[in-house]
């Protein structure tokens, strides 16, 4: 793999003006650079020191604190340092500009600085897009989450499977070899495909507890469904604390999909209020009906709601969701009336919303299950597992079939394990994954 022999150099904090700005240099000429900057002696390695930044001219730029990572210990695995400076836009950008006349020197793509760490081998892929992760974390499951990804656990898991496998072929290969000798006894055949079985119970366990991941990465989805002026747009703004939807007693006022995001215990709910649910021949609410019927079929979630004066609707959508009926507006209640529906909610007085919260908390655990992060992410981790599962159940299954055969598949297997954490094979994915990335990490 081709590495870049420039120096890069980004802002690697928060947008500008800020009260400190760090700026990130990795490269060869990166010390180099530093020394052009304040002078020597530059500070011990990994030790902070207050240093004058000075121009060409040798005029004072600003005060900033310096810090030297020579290779190969550093972020990048390449000579690193990092300037924090006042955080100005007029200082950081005479900054760069004294950076900018220094030969081998240029500004950092997005994600270059992860994706030189990635190729010094400072970090796999799994552990890349667990920090990819992390950067966007907005709730506490996605910090969990991310962080189980950028601590190695996870394709420590992963090798260990690999490493298995690998070790099932060498005593396969073994018995190819040795068959007509003693050297191989006749219990190595039971241990190996003992062995592969249970990695696949393993393979098939970690798999079905991945698709809580979907739910912490991705948001569980809730949609809010029901006739026109039942109470779903002022419920959306109840529960998000603002007014995200217009509010009118004229019915059909919502006509398009909205959609707010929560956090509730941690996890992050994405709230969709759609248009009521009525025969019309409007063609622009017919198609938000259309469409609040579309955003019901894929919610994990649907309070269908109805308000304390009408009969509750009937849901008759095909869909996995589990479904919560709700009367709104239970202010107005009437003593002594009777209750349809699984609940009773107000958002004018807010009565009941945090009984809902407990229960869309409630809906989460029962998808989630136990607290558990070390699994399966992305899509992309999923796809590698299930082919990997796949090659190895074709192993278990082909008794009678060459050894040989049987061994190939175990190979097979443990390329899909590498392709997850990028030991092979993933050029194509590289430019993908990093684009994500923020410049400056």
């Amino acid at each position: 793999m081709s590495q870049s022999t420039d120096t890069i150099y980004a802002l690697s904090s928060g947008s500008l003006p800020a009260g400190v700005a760090v700026l990130r240099l990795s490269g060869p000429s990166a010390l180099t650079a530093l020394v052009s900057l304040i002078g020597e002696p530059l500070p011990s390695p990994r030790r902070a020191a207050l240093k004058t930044i000075r121009n060409r001219n040798n005029e004072e730029l600003d005060q900033a604190l310096v810090l030297q990572f020579p290779a190969p210990y550093s972020f990048t695995g390449e000579d690193c340092a990092e300037i924090h400076i006042h955080g100005s836009r007029a200082v950081v950008e005479a900054v760069f500009s004294e950076l900018d006349a220094l030969p081998g020197m240029r500004p950092a793509e997005p994600g270059e600085f992860s994706k030189r760490a990635y190729d010094n081998g400072k970090m796999d892929l799994l552990e890349v897009e667990g920090l990819a992760d992390l950067l966007k974390a907005e709730t506490e499951m996605q910090r969990r989450l991310a962080v189980e990804q950028t601590s190695g656990r996870l394709s420590g898991l992963y090798d260990g499977w690999a490493h298995r496998l690998t070790r099932c072929r060498a005593l396969i290969e073994a018995e190819l070899d040795f068959s007509d000798e003693e050297d191989v006894p006749e219990s190595v055949a039971a241990q190996v495909w003992n062995d592969v079985s249970a990695l696949r119970n393993e393979l098939e366990h970690h798999l079905h507890a991945g698709y809580s991941s979907e739910i912490i990465r991705d948001g569980f989805k809730v949609a809010l469904v029901g006739a026109p002026n039942v109470g779903k747009s002022s419920l959306l703004n109840a529960l998000s604390g603002r007014d995200i939807a217009i509010v009118t007693d004229i019915a059909g006022t919502t006509r398009d999909v909205l959609s707010v995001d929560l956090n509730i215990d941690g996890y992050l709910v994405t709230v969709f209020d759609t248009a009521g649910l009525r025969e019309t021949n409007d063609v622009v609410e017919l198609e938000g009906v259309r469409r609040a019927r579309q955003t019901a079929s894929t919610a994990d979630l649907v309070l269908l709601l109805s308000d304390i004066d009408s009969a509750p609707q009937q849901f008759e959508e095909t869909s996995s969701a589990s479904v919560i009926s709700i009367e709104t507006k239970a202010d107005i209640r009437r003593a002594g009336q009777h209750q349809n529906s699984d609940m009773s909610i107000s958002s004018k007085t807010g009565a009941g919303l945090d009984v809902l919260r407990q229960r869309i908390s409630f809906e989460i655990a029962k998808r989630v299950g136990v607290a558990q992060t070390l699994v399966p992410a992305r899509a992309r981790h999923k796809k590698r597992l299930e082919e990997t599962l796949n090659y190895v159940s074709d192993a278990l299954k082909s008794e009678g079939m060459d050894l040989a055969i049987r061994s190939e598949y175990l190979r097979l297997a443990a390329t899909s394990l590498g392709r997850i954490t990028g030991r092979v094979d993933v050029e194509d994915l590289l430019g993908v994954i990093f684009s994500e990335f923020c410049i400056g990490k």
